[in-house]
């Protein structure tokens, strides 16, 4: 009985030995094995692994990428301005045996000396830049400065900083609304700048239309002025040579052309002494003079009344209506006396006989 005992408490402290001796490493973790608090190895082989039990202690770490997002601090930039500014920082055990030695601690403790880091590495950096540059595309080469600083920091360490960036960048409020109203006036001004170079190019593209056109006017009136003048030319020449072949027939038909521009409105009145050249063609056809007789006609009586005063001793003139349509020549005591153009005479006017039929 106190052999079967005894065998398994051996077995119950082999087993506790066993287990105590033997350790995983995961793929995502490394090791430090430590013996009475002292540093032996490190393992970053994952698998199964053995140590001396009871006074060798195993302490892990992570191997992957570790987040570290740092609180907003506020920054004075190069041009004097305050700029609060969050950041994050990713970074990675490299050597867990010297962060050991350094830290003390785990990943957890490390977190504030390496944001003290980063706050100083910002503040060194950002300090010499203007706010200009830390909103524009320079963003990027700040931040690979800013990197560049952590990672000399933590290197001591045994740590490898992969990325530092800056999460947000806002002014203070304080500051917010006096920002903004410089920047409002200053979009203005670029604003107002544009639109005065668009008005100019519109005006010069308005003044260079307007040349073209007094161009081109000025060519078609040109054009329009030979071709007019050609058209004259060309007139007169048939004109001429129409005249040269038949000049009676010509003449008649130019006074016919007058008698209907000044007779064919129906009451025109001419004062023209009877044997005027305008009425040649009611004495005389083109082909010679007129057979009929001409009838002298009294003027009726009144007649002289209606002449002004002082004009009794000048010869009448015959008023003659305008011809009827047709052709028809006018009545023989159709004849009155008018003053259109001068007093009348108190002689009688002779009345042109009708012309004879063609």
């Amino acid at each position: 009985m106190n052999r079967a005992i005894a065998l398994l408490v051996l077995a119950g402290v082999a087993l506790v030995t066993l287990l105590s001796s033997l350790f995983t490493v995961h793929q995502t973790q490394q090791v430090l094995i430590t013996q009475f608090g002292e540093p032996v190895r490190v393992i970053r082989e994952p698998g199964l692994h053995a140590k001396l039990p009871f006074i060798q202690s195993v302490i892990t770490f992570d191997r992957r990428l570790l987040d570290l997002a740092s609180p907003g601090d506020e920054v004075i930039l190069g041009d004097q301005r305050r700029l609060i500014v969050d950041s994050f920082t990713r970074f990675r055990i490299t050597d867990p045996l010297e962060f050991f030695q350094t830290v003390r601690g785990t990943e957890v403790n490390f977190s504030t000396t390496l944001r003290s880091i980063v706050s100083s590495a910002l503040r060194r950096v950002l300090g010499t830049e203007p706010l200009f540059a830390v909103l524009s595309q320079d963003r990027g080469r700040i931040m690979n400065q800013i990197r560049h600083h952590v990672n000399e920091e933590a290197r001591r360490f045994g740590v490898e900083v992969e990325d530092v960036r800056i999460r947000r960048a806002d002014l203070p409020e304080e500051n917010t609304q006096a920002i903004l109203a410089r920047m409002q006036t200053e979009r203005q001004r670029v604003a107002s700048e544009q639109r005065a170079e668009g008005q100019g190019e519109a005006l010069r593209i308005r003044a260079n239309a307007d040349r073209e056109r007094t161009v081109l006017l000025a060519e078609a009136r040109a054009q329009a002025d030979i071709l007019r003048g050609q058209g004259e030319q060309e007139a007169i020449r048939i004109f001429a040579e129409a005249f040269q072949r038949d000049p009676a027939f010509f003449q008649f038909w130019r006074t016919m052309q007058a008698y209907r521009e000044a007779l064919g409105e129906g009451g025109t009145r001419l004062v023209l002494t009877p044997d005027s050249e305008f009425f040649r063609f009611f004495r005389e056809s083109p082909a010679g003079p007129l057979t009929a007789p001409v009838v002298a006609a009294q003027p009726p009586a009144g007649a002289a009344a209606a002449a002004q005063p002082g004009a009794a001793a000048r010869p009448a003139a015959a008023a003659l209506p305008a011809p009827a349509a047709g052709g028809a020549a006018p009545p023989a005591g159709a004849m009155g006396v008018a003053g259109a153009q001068g007093p009348t005479a108190d002689a009688p006017a002779a009345a042109l006989p009708a012309p004879a039929a063609q």
